[in-house]
């Protein structure tokens, strides 16, 4: 049912919305104004999809050569793809949608929204798919997955605290 929501807020509310607000705009300030606005629009959508998705690409470059995952960098680069498509499309509600997701901290509070939610799986060859949730902040390993070894005997834990066991545990899965 989501998706058929979905697909009609797509395909009648929002061009509905565009229209009615395109025409009181033009109403408002006459067509030719309307007209060089939306053109203008996509001009600039697409000089700032071009300069930021430049930059991001270079930071996503960084991150990979340090050995780390630009996971949330390739989040804001699919929000940018998204936010230069919005302003290409010819309307005021998708142009404001579409400038609103240039702008850096709401990114990523929208990132931080869909992390929450977000389900992973991953699927190693010749093994079976594991789910991740983000939201439990725990990751569920299998025995054979894990092994308790000892902790360097200068490394002081306290011995009070009834979680020490005196180890570390190790993931076997890399």
């Amino acid at each position: 049912m989501p998706i058929l929501l979905l697909l009609l807020l797509i395909f009648l509310v929002i061009p509905a919305l565009e229209i009615s607000v395109f025409i009181a705009v033009g109403g408002a300030i006459g067509i030719v104004p309307t007209l060089l606005i939306t053109i203008a629009t996509a001009v600039i959508g697409t000089a700032l999809m071009r300069s930021q998705g430049f930059s991001l690409i270079q930071k996503i470059q960084k991150e990979t050569e340090a050995g780390r995952v630009p996971g949330e960098d390739l989040g804001h680069g699919a929000m940018i793809l998204m936010a230069g498509l919005l302003l290409l499309i010819p309307g005021f509600v998708t142009d404001a949608i579409g400038l609103l997701l240039f702008v850096p901290p709401i990114r990523h509070a929208l990132w931080r929204f869909f992390v929450k939610r977000m389900n992973i799986t991953i699927v190693q060859p010749g093994g079976r798919p594991e789910q991740y949730r983000a939201k439990d902040g725990v990751v569920d390993l299998d025995e054979d997955e894990w092994a308790q070894k000892p902790t360097d005997p200068s490394t002081p834990w306290n011995k009070d605290d009834p979680r020490s066991s005196g180890g570390r545990i190790e993931d076997k899965r890399d």
